[in-house]
C-alpha cells in the first residue's frame, strides 16, 4: 500500500465525507441505545496540515480552510456545526491539525458507543493506536479491511454505522468494494453504510453504485460533489459518498448543505453536485 492520506487530509473530498459522517452520527445519537461505528480504513487519526506532505499539496487550503471561518446561512450553519466543532476541538487559535474519520466519530460518540478503527498500514496503525489510546469503548485493529467486515458484523448492539473509505490503488477496487458491501449487507442488513469513492471514472462509479444498491427494497442516497471540471493532469476534482440505509432526514439536510458547499469549494468553472436517492 503506497497511499498516504497526509497529502490529502482536509481537502474537498474529506469535507464532503466528514460532513455526511457527522450528520449520520448526530441522528444516531437521538436514540438512547448504544451503537457501534466500524471504520474499515481508519488512517492515522490526525493529520498535521503544516507537515511536509500536507504542505507539498496544499489541498486543505481549498478544503477545510475555506469552511472554518465561513459565513453560512443559519439553517446550514446548524447542520455543519458538529463537523466544525470536531475541527476546532483539536486546534488552538489557528488551523493546524485535521482529524480523520475515527477521531471525528469518537468526538461525537457517547461513552457507551463503541468504535472499531481498523488500519492495515503499519505506520498509520501505530499513529492511530496512539491517537485513540485515551478513549474507552475503542478498539484499534491492524487487519485487512475485507476480513474486518466479515469478522466484525453484525455488531452486538444491532445498531451501527460501517464507514468504508478505500485508497483506490488497485484497478479492481470498485469491483472488490461492491463485493465487500454485498458481504457486509448479508451479515448486517439493517446497518447504515457510508462508502466514499473517487469520481475519476464516472462510468465505473455508476456501475459500482448500481451493483451495491441492487437489492430489492434497499434505501440509499448517493451524493456527489465536483469542485471543477475534470481535465487530464489534474488531481481529484470530484468524489461521492454512497449511504445505504440513510437516516430519514439526511436527504433533506444534504439538499440544504450541498449548494453552499459547491460555492465555497469551487475551483473555477464546472463545480456541481448531485444527490440521488432511491428505494429499489
Amino acid at each position: 500500500m503506497n497511499y498516504h492520506h497526509d497529502y490529502h487530509a482536509g481537502n474537498f473530498a474529506d469535507v464532503l465525507k466528514h460532513i455526511v459522517l457527522t450528520r449520520i452520527l448526530t441522528y444516531m445519537k437521538q436514540k438512547p441505545r448504544p451503537f457501534r461505528v466500524i471504520d474499515t480504513h481508519a488512517g492515522s487519526g490526525r493529520y498535521d496540515l503544516a507537515g511536509t506532505e500536507a504542505s507539498k499539496t496544499g489541498e486543505w487550503r481549498d478544503g477545510i480552510a475555506r469552511l472554518i471561518d465561513a459565513e453560512f446561512p443559519p439553517a446550514v450553519a446548524e447542520l455543519v456545526a458538529p463537523y466544525l466543532e470536531c475541527i476546532r476541538a483539536i486546534n488552538g487559535d489557528e488551523l493546524r491539525y485535521y482529524p480523520g474519520s475515527p477521531l471525528i466519530a469518537r468526538h461525537l460518540m457517547r461513552a457507551d458507543d463503541v468504535l472499531i478503527a481498523n488500519e492495515l498500514n503499519v505506520a498509520d496503525f501505530a499513529r492511530l493506536k496512539e491517537e485513540l489510546r485515551r478513549f474507552k469503548a475503542t478498539t484499534v485493529l491492524n487487519i485487512d479491511a475485507r476480513h474486518a467486515v466479515k469478522s466484525l458484523l453484525p455488531p452486538k448492539e444491532r445498531r451501527g454505522l460501517v464507514l468504508i473509505d478505500p485508497p483506490f490503488e488497485a484497478r479492481s477496487e470498485f469491483a472488490d468494494l461492491a463485493t465487500a458491501v454485498g458481504e457486509a449487507m448479508t451479515r448486517f442488513a439493517s446497518g447504515t453504510y457510508a462508502i466514499w469513492y473517487p469520481l475519476k471514472d464516472e462510468a465505473a462509479a455508476d456501475r459500482f453504485v448500481a451493483t451495491a444498491t441492487s437489492r430489492d427494497g434497499l434505501k440509499f442516497l448517493d451524493v456527489r460533489l465536483a469542485v471543477s471540471k475534470s481535465f487530464a493532469g489534474l488531481g481529484l476534482t470530484a468524489s461521492g459518498v454512497l449511504v445505504i440505509n440513510p437516516p430519514y432526514r439526511l436527504r433533506e439536510e444534504l439538499e440544504a448543505i450541498l449548494p453552499v458547499l459547491k460555492d465555497l469549494l469551487a475551483e473555477g468553472s464546472g463545480s456541481n453536485f448531485e444527490l440521488r436517492c432511491a428505494v429499489q
